[in-house]
């Protein structure tokens, strides 16, 4: 059995060298395709992109947020200021609104990456070392990896999860199985009762009314959805034991689960039936909202 993963985790890995210590935190949620977003130092570019990278191949989807924090150790730390790029920054923003900026508008703008750098000239001549960046980047990698670990922890609880609600499934459609057969009679039944009551004085041809009631009696039959629902489930419990990626085929089958039981009840001419049908929507949405968490 493969193993099923979720999009949901945290990951850090830290570590110290002689020029100071350095951290990655890798934070993952739900998404709809794979969206990796690196945070790192002003210089460190080439880490971005090998992250993105190895994103890509332990991936398939999530909302990823993977950020570098350095501490250096050696020397005093500076803090510089690009002015050539805070003042076009504030250029620009004066432009637009037409107004000077505030000291708060400023001190935002302070907060933009490269605006503001700490360390100085270390960290710049830091992200030029070559063993500095390998060291970085193979942090990295190993914060990934134990993000997809986290990843596999929620999957291997989804997987529990979502097979448990396919046998609760599975239940409401085998009580609905059971009142199938009764479904043409009991349609019949009423319908020849109404006519009865509307057609007092017997002017409905027997024979049309006959054929009209069997027609309908046949469409109440409820056989065919129920037979859907089953190989639904059997599908279900093959792409839980498949593993990932799999969730948007899940949630696609989440909404034929649906199609299927929005029918059931339309077609349904008893309480019980309705009640089953009733019951089976109401554990195909939780099918469906544990699907929108699984990879």
């Amino acid at each position: 059995m493969s193993e099923l993963s979720g999009m949901t985790g945290f990951a850090r890995v830290a570590g110290e060298a002689v020029w100071g210590s350095w951290a990655w935190e890798a934070k993952s949620v739900n998404g709809r395709s794979l969206d990796v977003r690196v945070n790192t130092p002003p210089g460190f570019d080439a880490l971005d992109r090998a992250v993105k990278a190895q994103a890509s191949k332990l991936f398939n989807r999530g909302s990823l947020q993977v950020s570098l924090r350095i501490d250096m150790s050696m020397g005093d730390e500076t803090v510089t200021v690009n002015e050539g790029l805070l003042t076009a920054l504030t250029n620009a923003a004066q432009a637009i609104h037409g107004v000077g900026l505030s000291g708060e508008a400023i001190a935002t703008l302070m907060t933009l990456k490269g605006v503001v750098e700490t360390g100085g000239s270390s960290l710049r001549e830091l992200a030029q070392d070559a063993a500095v960046i390998e060291l970085l980047s193979d942090a990295a990698n190993a914060a990934l990896k134990d993000l997809a670990e986290a990843r596999r922890t929620e999957g291997a609880s989804l997987t529990g999860i979502m097979t448990c609600l396919v046998g609760e499934m599975e239940g409401f459609a085998a009580a609905a199985t059971k009142l199938a057969d009764a479904q043409p009679g009991l349609l019949k039944a009423r319908l020849t009762k109404q006519l009865d009551e509307l057609d007092a004085e017997g002017r409905v041809d027997a024979d049309r009314a006959a054929v009209e009631i069997a027609l309908s009696a046949a469409k109440a039959d409820v056989r065919e959805e129920l037979d859907r629902l089953a190989a639904h489930f059997a599908g279900a419990r093959d792409l839980l034991a498949g593993g990932s990626p799999v969730g948007r085929k899940l949630d696609f089958l989440a909404q034929e689960l649906n199609r299927e039981a929005n029918t059931l009840c339309s077609k349904s001419v008893s309480l019980d039936l309705t009640n089953a049908g009733l019951g089976l929507k109401g554990v195909i949405d939780q099918f469906k909202e544990q699907a929108a968490n699984v990879e």
